[in-house]
């Protein structure tokens, strides 16, 4: 009888189905990382809290109930700026100076002041107003003894890093050896993730259009001339593909520039605090190199995918419509009365306020478009059609995927 179990354990041992359990990739772990809350001081706020997949990667209360912005783990404290859309970040080229043109180009947030995906991602865990956790340490101690997601597993499998290694947070102690490389290594994998076809599908109606695979309704191919011509939309929200870095492959329209100007927005009022924000010349670094001032009220030029999604407007959150926006860029110099502020009932029909900053303030480019009613319509129909998920919903093939940029 023993030598008969014996053979049966045997054989139940060889039928079981063999098989190796599949290592995490970086963009997994990064995907994982996104969506915890627990990484934040009151477990209530992740990164998708306020770059929602859903919402075209904003705040969905923002882009729900118009609010200009959004309230951090502590509800009481909020940023100062509208989060801006994660979508298609990814081909922001790093932060430089762009001799040629005289213009900054490039980085991360409506200032610019992170070059890379990872380097934005590292911020908002330890900003006050935001995730608000104390410091690095805290947040790899939140990564250390999380069971769901299993971040010890994740860890070793893409960076070989021992989690289980870095002994238990205490504010006063000195930071343990290696807390700092996992903080940098789960940045870096939030950026892959950032690089995924979740974030850059490149598969609205425009791009179906470029394909030749639909045509554009009558409104919105007459807002795409509006775009390209009297709009003058087209300068600054570049409508054509570009060189890929391996310098054969296209990728489709980012419709920007990722360049820096001054749009003459209002203050918004409705920021607690009010804040006069600078932008790009309120960073130390380029004050210090622009003593004349010449870069203050500049904020980065934000690609127009998926604006259709992405309320309010502006990198204050000024502007709670499209069609606001758009009325704003046309008639800026043209209505003669001064509102108060932006909640004055004459806004955007009688009046506009002065400009939140008035210096380097953009008059060439837009103020006094001379479009009518009927342009700033189809101008609307048309910037709808970068909305993405059309493909899909349309029962289309999917488009070639463009090549991603490299890793920093």
């Amino acid at each position: 009888m023993k030598k008969r179990l014996t053979l049966l354990v045997l054989s139940s041992l060889i039928l079981l189905p063999a098989f190796t359990l599949a290592a995490t990739t970086t963009a997994e772990l990064g995907e994982a990382l996104y969506f915890d809350e627990n990484l934040s001081f009151n477990g209530n706020q992740s990164c998708a809290t306020c770059h929602d997949p859903d919402f075209g990667f904003v705040d969905p209360d923002n882009a729900t109930n118009l609010t200009p912005v959004s309230d951090g783990s502590f509800p009481a404290l909020t940023g100062g700026l509208n989060a801006p859309s994660a979508a298609y970040a990814s081909f922001s080229p790093f932060f430089h100076w762009n001799g040629v043109d005289g213009l900054f180009v490039g980085g991360q947030f409506w200032n610019g002041r992170a070059n890379s995906l990872a380097e934005q991602a590292a911020g908002p865990f330890l900003n006050p107003v935001e995730m608000a956790m104390p410091d690095k340490w805290s947040v790899v101690e939140r990564l250390r003894v999380s069971v769901s997601p299993d971040y010890q597993t994740m860890f070793m499998d893409v960076y070989g890093l021992d989690l289980s290694l870095i002994y238990p947070y205490s504010a006063l102690a000195p930071i343990p050896p290696g807390v700092l490389e996992i903080y940098d290594r789960m940045a870096e994998a939030i950026g892959e993730f950032e690089k995924t076809q979740l974030f850059s599908p490149f598969d609205s109606k425009f791009d179906y259009f470029l394909a030749g695979m639909t045509d554009l309704s009558k409104a919105e191919a007459k807002g795409l001339k509006v775009f390209t011509k009297g709009g003058k939309c087209a300068l600054c929200h570049l409508p054509d593909p570009t060189l890929a870095p391996d310098g054969v492959s296209q990728i489709p329209p980012l419709f920007t520039d990722f360049t820096y100007d001054n749009l003459g927005l209002p203050q918004n009022v409705n920021i607690p605090g009010s804040p006069v924000d600078p932008g790009l010349g309120g960073r130390l670094d380029i004050a210090a190199l622009d003593p004349a001032g010449l870069q203050l009220g500049k904020h980065k030029v934000m690609t127009l995918r998926n604006i259709e999604l992405t309320p309010p407007y502006g990198h204050n959150g000024v502007f709670k419509t499209l069609d606001e926006i758009v009325h704003f860029y046309n008639t800026r110099d043209v209505l003669l009365e001064v509102c108060a502020d932006n909640n004055d009932p004459g806004f955007g029909i009688t009046c506009w306020p002065v400009p939140e900053v008035p210096l380097n303030v953009n008059i060439v480019e837009l103020g006094n478009l001379m479009l009518d009613a009927q342009q700033e319509a189809d101008l609307v129909a048309f910037l709808k059609t970068l909305t993405d998920g059309w493909g899909p919903a349309n029962g289309m093939p999917p488009l070639p995927r463009p090549p991603m940029p490299p890793s920093p």
